[in-house]
């Protein structure tokens, strides 16, 4: 039996900053607007011709190196995504050509921003059936890309940005106490559907189209959900609230963060915000805020960290792991 261990992580954003009081002046917005209503202070862009596989792979090298480990040892490579180079073959592919990978396995998986979670449950199962020993988790997105830059909404909201995990097969099926994936959590209900989608695609309009909310639902959905999936999957663990050392939320917005917090009796001191940061980065804002804790020192070999997320389906899970 095996159980998988996290060993190394990395980040990467495009070097185009733009803060809230350099958008667009149509938009009719402003820092403090923004400031007060999400928490984001800036994010960053995807320059001209830079491709969601070109972000995933940076952070995938980051990773490795980290890890000690080169891209020839990775059998798997799980890439969640809602923006992919094209709409075939995956973006896995292409980072797995990129990073001299392969051949071995390669996919793309879309949650929106539960996609993170979705991948790293995924990854988590293939190294427990003995079917990879080194996987990749990789979230990355270009949502500009698919952005309404006059709908002040949505707009504000998003950013570019990738982060990756590397996941390695250790012997045994894991236990609270050792470093690794616990458990994870997993759900999704398609009547939500249309409040908040893409209203584009190969199938429907042959175009991409441009992202839309129901702000109102996604908010208080959001709320509930990204709460009971903590209980959920902590509960699968065989462990109690009080275990959590960090709380790595999907960032979405601020004022969902602190109440999901809320919710839970944790304290700010106990809870990752990098939204300030990076904006809403989808698929890619748990390995980025992840990332960041890692970096300041917070997170620590040993700790316990939960990473939970809601995206459009609405999907949404939550994965307990020890660092």
């Amino acid at each position: 039996m095996f159980h998988a261990v996290v060993e190394g992580w990395g980040a990467y954003v495009p070097a185009h900053r733009v803060g809230n009081d350099e958008l667009p002046a149509q938009l009719e917005t402003s820092d403090a607007w923004i400031r007060s209503r999400t928490g984001i202070r800036q994010r960053y862009l995807a320059a001209d011709g830079e491709l969601t596989s070109d972000l995933a792979v940076k952070a995938a090298e980051a990773a490795l190196v980290r890890a000690g480990i080169g891209a020839d040892a990775v059998d798997l490579i799980v890439v969640a995504t809602s923006t992919p180079d094209h709409t075939f073959p995956s973006t896995a592919t292409a980072v797995q050509r990129k990073l001299g990978a392969g051949p071995g396995i390669a996919f793309d998986l879309q949650a929106v921003c539960a996609g993170f979670a979705y991948a790293l449950t995924v990854a988590d199962q293939f190294i427990r059936l003995g079917q990879a020993q080194t996987a990749l988790v990789i979230g990355a997105e270009t949502f500009s890309r698919i952005l309404d830059w006059e709908d002040r909404g949505t707009c504000v909201l998003f950013g570019d940005g990738a982060g990756a995990l590397l996941l390695r097969a250790a012997p045994g099926p894991g236990a609270p106490d050792q470093r690794g994936v616990l458990a994870s959590y997993l759900s999704a209900d398609g009547r939500h559907y249309h409040d908040l989608y893409v209203d584009g695609g190969p199938s429907s309009t042959q175009t991409v189209g441009h992202l839309r909310m129901n702000g109102q639902e996604v908010f208080r959905h959001a709320v509930t959900m990204l709460s009971t999936s903590v209980h959920a999957v902590m509960e699968r663990a065989g462990l109690p609230l009080e275990a959590i050392d960090w709380l790595v939320p999907h960032q979405a917005n601020k004022r969902i963060i602190d109440a999901v917090g809320k919710r839970l009796h944790l304290g700010d001191d106990k809870v990752v915000v990098a939204v300030d940061r990076h904006a809403n980065t989808s698929a890619a804002s748990i390995p980025l805020a992840l990332d960041l804790a890692a970096a300041d020192g917070r997170l620590q070999p040993g700790h316990l960290v939960v990473v939970n997320a809601m995206g459009g389906g609405f999907a949404w899970g939550a994965v307990a792991l020890r660092w």
